[in-house]
Parts: C-alpha cells; structure tokens; sequence
C-alpha cells in the first residue's frame, strides 16, 4: 500500500470530473452565475493593466524621472509590499458587508489612483501613488476570485479558476497592446490613463451584478441566529489563527514562491530583452505578448488539468516545465528563440497559478473566502515584492558584452541573473507543493460554524442553484 503522503497526491476517484459532467454543470449556470463569474475576471484583469504599466515602461520611467533601472522598480517593490494592507482592509470589509459594493469600491479608488499617476511630475510623487495603489490593488484579487468562483458548481471550479486567472493575463497582453500603439506614439501616460478608463469601465460593469448568491444564504443564516456581526466576526478570525496557523504558514510560503516565479519571470522581462539582448522596444513588447500568449495557454490548461490529477500534482509538473525551458528562455539570441523560450516559460509559470484561485479557496476557513485567500496571497506577494529589484540589483553587479551598433558594449547580464533566480525558486515551490494540504473537490459549506471549521456533512452543503431555488421559494 502506497503511504498516505503519496495517496493524498491524487485525488480521489469520486472527486473526478468527467467531461460530461462539466457540459452538464455548463448548461446548468444561471445568468447571475455566468455573470458573476465575468465581472471577478474583468476586476481581475484590470488589476494586471494597472500594475503591469510600470513593468513595461521602465526605460521611458528610467528616462523621465533621470533614474536607474534599480530605482524604477523601487515603485514596483512598494506596490507589491502594501497589497497585504489592501487585502486585509478589503477582504474584512467583503466577508462582513459582501462582494458588490466593496469591489466597486475598489475598483474606483484604483482608477482615481491610475488617472493621477498620469499627471505626476516627480519622481517621489510617482512614488507616493504607486504605494497608495498597492494598497488599493490588494483588495482586488480576493473579491474579484470570491465573486467569480463561490457561486459555481464543484465541477466547474477548475477550469473556472484556470480561467479567472488568465484574466491577469489578458490584462497584460491588452498593456502590451497599447504600449506598443498608444504610448510609442504618445508616451507612458497614455498607458495609465488608458488603464484608468478601463477600470472605471469594470466598476461600473460589477455594479449592474446582483450581490453573490452564496454570500447572501450565510448572512441570511447569521440574521436568524441573531448573530452580532463584529463580534462574531472577531471572534471567528481568532478561532481562524488558533485553529488554522499551519494552513496559513503553508499558504503564504506556497504564495510566497509562485509570485516570486511570476513576478522574477515577467516584471523585467520587457527590459531584459531590451538592454541585454539589444531587442528594440517594439520587438520587446511584441514578444511579451507571445509570452503571455503562452501564460494563457498554460493557466486554462492547468485548471483544467488539475480537476483530474489534482491540485499540487499539476503544480510540480508545470514548475517542473518552467525548469526545463530556462536554457531556452535565456540563452538564444534571436527573437524567434526568445519568443518561443517566452512562450514555453510562461506555460508552466501560469500553468501553476491557474490552479492556485481554487486551490486557495478549498484551503480557506469557510467563513473567510474572501480574506483567507486575498490575505495569503498579498502576504505571499510581500514577501516576493524585491523580485524585480534583486534581478535589477544582480544585473548592475553581474554584467556582459554585446554588440551594440557594431561597438561591444558593456550591459547588464540579465539572462544569467534570471536563469538562478527562476531556478531557484522553481525548486524551492517544489518542495512546499509536496507538503501544502490539498482539499481537492471540497463543496463551499455553509459557513456557520463557529470555529470556522469546515463541515464534513455534504449532505447540509449546497450548491448555489440550491441557494437560488430555495431563496426564490
């Protein structure tokens, strides 16, 4: 007989979802289902147009301010150190007051922050806005993976989360998009306007989608039970860390590793090829968006994958991949070979993150769906917050020679500095996925247990067409 370490890796065969059961579970959804799912992964989209407009002008960034690469990502660091702040204010505020208002509130604080960061003059104001937007931006993605996925069937939730993922991509590729369109032709601010305008756009697409069913049914739980909400509420998050600080430590190194892959394999991305690689800032822009065309192939995929083979063993398998592709990634020349290396690259780095919405919502303490995920994954993003700085650092200490206008020039070894660091920290996600926990195929309980543990009776869950028919009777 297997150990339990090795059985526990697969999941269950009664958790396995047949792919008609998936066109079932499809044609099953309700409107509000479908469009609750839509505005989480538009929110979550917007969030990646937001902040990967730093990522993809650092050289315009480094020109107008009269700054070092290393400096730039200075911006980067602080907007990923204050996305905890963010997911904590946000996602307390989501767990006791819903999903709607918050999220749109979000949202709006994000556009007025992206719009003034369009008009700033100075270095230390361009600074000021890009902390106040982590802090903004923190609270986007657990509402915004709440919203999407509490509400749908346990058949759906893995390629539902490959999906909502991949909204980050698609926010990414729209940015490349329009830096390589509006802001060649009418610079850097285009960009965060243009992001500004598009999250405006999402707050007011949220705000026409009634609040979350599933959200509704547990506060309707708490009214009958004459519960107090901030006291409960309190009471439960203590009960949460009491009872659940293993499965926090846990989630957060798992988060701390994955945003170190995503953020060391894309922030610099853009520069890397442009200073070591001599690429032209058109030929760098277009072959981020084929990367990324590779992290939406990859996120779907995973998702999907992993309701068969289960959560962490699709985790292993796509860093593995990442791990086989870095020679690729770093070591041609042409941009043919770059972009393929790209490609491949991102397939497993977002391969892995397409499994992680679900994986951190069947984690989570029911009563905490929104904070439990958002928190431990700003957590994870704090901690991996220097990604871009040590890549940038590394390069300034570490250098090489290309040819550049037929004069060899001395530039920053990007490639090499990566090449370790990608390695690195592939290994090290390895290790943690092999002993996270795994809650493959859970169903979204009520939510009312008081110590926040989840119920093992799947005969009191249900699902949220349960929910509808019986608020509708």
């Amino acid at each position: 007989m297997p150990s339990r370490f090795i059985r526990e890796l697969i999941p269950r065969r009664e958790t396995h979802t047949s792919l008609g059961g998936v066109v079932t579970a499809l044609k099953s959804l309700t409107w509000v289902q479908w469009a609750q799912f839509w505005s989480g992964w538009l929110a979550w989209a917007c969030d990646a147009i937001d902040y990967v407009a730093v990522s993809l002008t650092v050289p315009r960034l480094s020109t107008q301010f009269g700054k070092s690469t290393s400096a730039i990502t200075t911006a980067l660091t602080l907007t990923l150190l204050l996305r905890s702040v963010g997911a904590v204010i946000f996602g307390m505020i989501s767990d006791r007051y819903g999903r709607k208002w918050p999220l749109v509130a979000n949202l709006l604080i994000c556009c007025v922050i992206e719009l003034g960061t369009g008009f700033v003059d100075t270095f230390s104001q361009f600074l000021a806005l890009r902390a106040l937007f982590g802090i903004a931006m923190g609270g986007i993605w657990g509402l915004s993976s709440s919203s999407a996925l509490e509400n749908l069937p346990v058949e759906l939730r893995g390629l539902a989360s490959g999906i909502l993922q991949e909204g980050y991509i698609v926010g990414y590729i729209f940015a490349a998009v329009v830096n390589l369109t509006l802001v060649a032709q009418y610079g850097w601010r285009s960009l965060f306007w243009t992001g500004a305008g598009i999250t405006f756009f999402a707050a007011v697409v949220r705000a026409l989608v009634p609040e979350s069913p599933f959200f509704l049914h547990v506060k309707e739980q708490e009214k009958e039970k004459g519960t107090d909400k901030s006291q409960s509420f309190l009471r439960k998050t203590k009960e949460m860390l009491k009872h659940h600080w293993l499965l926090c430590i846990y989630a957060v190194l798992l988060m701390s590793g994955l945003n170190f892959l995503s953020h060391g394999s894309q922030d610099l991305y853009p520069t890397y090829l442009q200073i070591t690689k001599g690429f032209s800032a058109h030929d760098a822009t277009v072959a981020t968006i084929i990367s990324n065309c590779g992290a939406f192939v990859g996120g779907a995929m995973g998702g999907w994958v992993s309701q068969y083979i289960g959560r962490r063993v699709t985790i292993i398998c796509c860093v593995l991949l990442v791990g086989v592709f870095i020679p690729l990634w770093v070591l041609p020349s042409s941009f043919s070979a770059l972009s393929a290396g790209g490609f491949c690259i991102q397939v497993g780095v977002q391969g892995a993150w397409g499994v992680i919405p679900i994986q951190l919502a069947e984690m989570s303490p029911p009563a905490f769906r929104a904070t439990f995920p958002g928190v431990v994954y700003q957590l994870g993003n704090m901690v991996a917050a220097a990604s871009a700085q040590i890549e940038a650092t590394g390069g300034d200490n570490l250098k090489t020679t290309i040819m550049e206008n037929g004069v060899p020039t001395v530039v920053p070894d990007y490639a090499t500095v990566q090449a370790i660091f990608i390695g690195s920290v592939a290994i090290f996600v390895i290790v943690i996925a092999l002993i996270v926990p795994e809650k493959h195929g859970s169903h979204f309980d009520d939510a009312d247990d008081t110590d926040g543990e989840e119920a093992t009776d799947h005969k009191s869950q249900m699902s949220s067409r349960e929910v509808d028919e019986k608020n509708s009777a």
